[in-house]
Formats: structure tokens, C-alpha cells, sequence
């Protein structure tokens, strides 16, 4: 299943970063040592041996497989610069809000009379103010599944640009985002 709702959150947040990440194996090797304490947890998180994981540290092995490439770099960005992180969620929700850029496939319903199942391509980029994005990082730090992320954006997106706040479309009651072809956020 694709993680596009929680990766695209996860992603405005690391354009936030004032360093980059270790590039090379050894190095990203060494960063997860020091946050995990010891190579045993890390071998034990990347699923490989505790030798390896030395042998990394030391640089007696410098290009992993593709696979571990991929979960290497992935353990790094969700650990690296802890702080930065947390204040960018929070000027986010409290301050600043989210810029959510769309292109799906968007269905809605309203009331009975006015219900639809059609759905059509559209490309939106809207503004959510902050606490729509206090909502979508909350639910995300909660472990919400990527439909529970989805219908979150579908709710923000219905109040938001859909509804206008309250001054159009009363009736309207979901909103759905399916078949997404291009998702990014922006804090």
C-alpha cells in the first residue's frame, strides 16, 4: 500500500532541515549507533547481523544493497534533527498552516437529493490554516493509517475550498480523494 499521505507529511517536514543527512553508508551507520546506544538494536531494527553493522561503522563495507540502502536512509530522516522537526509541526499548527498540492481523482456527496458518485481529475493546491495541520500531524504522531490521513485531507479540503469556510456548498457532506497521482505539502 502506498504511503503517499504520511511520506508527503513526513517530506514538508524534512525541507525544514538545516543540515543535510549523512549521504554515505558509514556514516548513517555510525548516527543510528549513537541514537540507538549500540549495534545490536540497530541490527536488530535493519534486519541484518550485529557484525555487519560493525563492519559498516568501521568502513570495511561501503555500499550496501539496494534494499538496505533504502531502510538506511529511511531510519535517518525520521531521526534526524529531532528539534527542527518538532518546532516546524508547531509552527505549522499553530501558526503557519499547510499547503496541500493535490492531483486526484475528487468525489463528493451532499445532501440526498444532491448526492454524486461521479468523481473527476482535479489539481488543487490550497492553503489549510494551522489547525487543520495541528489535526493531520497529530493524527499522523497517533499512528493513524494512511485512509485515516486520507479522509483527513478529504474533511480539510472539503471545509476549506469546497465549503469556503461556511459560505457555499451547506449540503455538501464528503468528500473523497482517490487515485492520486501527485501529492506534495508544504509547510
Amino acid at each position: 500500500m502506498n504511503k503517499e499521505f504520511g511520506d508527503g507529511l513526513d517530506q514538508a517536514v524534512q525541507k525544514a532541515f538545516t543540515r543535510p543527512t549523512p549521504k554515505a553508508a558509514g556514516a548513517q551507520m555510525r548516527y543510528l549507533v549513537k541514537q540507538y546506544k549500540g549495534t545490536k538494536a540497530v541490527a536488530q531494527m535493519l534486519r541484518i547481523s550485529q557484525r555487519t553493522v560493525e563492519r559498516y561503522v568501521k568502513d570495511q563495507i561501503k555500499k550496501p544493497r539496494a534494499d538496505l540502502a533504502a531502510r538506511l536512509e529511511g531510519e535517518v530522516k525520521k531521526r534526524w534533527q529531532p528539534q527542527i522537526r518538532a518546532k516546524a509541526r508547531e509552527k505549522a499548527a499553530t501558526t503557519g498552516g499547510i499547503v496541500i498540492d493535490v492531483h486526484a481523482r475528487l468525489g463528493y456527496a451532499g445532501a440526498p437529493v444532491d448526492t454524486t458518485d461521479e468523481d473527476r481529475l482535479r489539481q488543487l493546491t490550497v492553503a489549510l490554516p494551522p489547525q487543520y495541520a495541528a489535526r493531520l500531524f497529530d493524527a499522523q504522531e497517533q499512528g493513524a493509517s494512511e485512509d485515516q490521513l486520507r479522509e483527513l485531507a478529504a474533511d480539510a479540503l472539503r471545509e476549506v475550498y469546497f465549503q469556503d469556510g461556511g459560505r457555499r456548498a451547506g449540503s455538501l457532506q464528503e468528500v473523497q480523494i482517490n487515485d492520486v497521482q501527485h501529492l506534495d505539502f508544504k509547510l
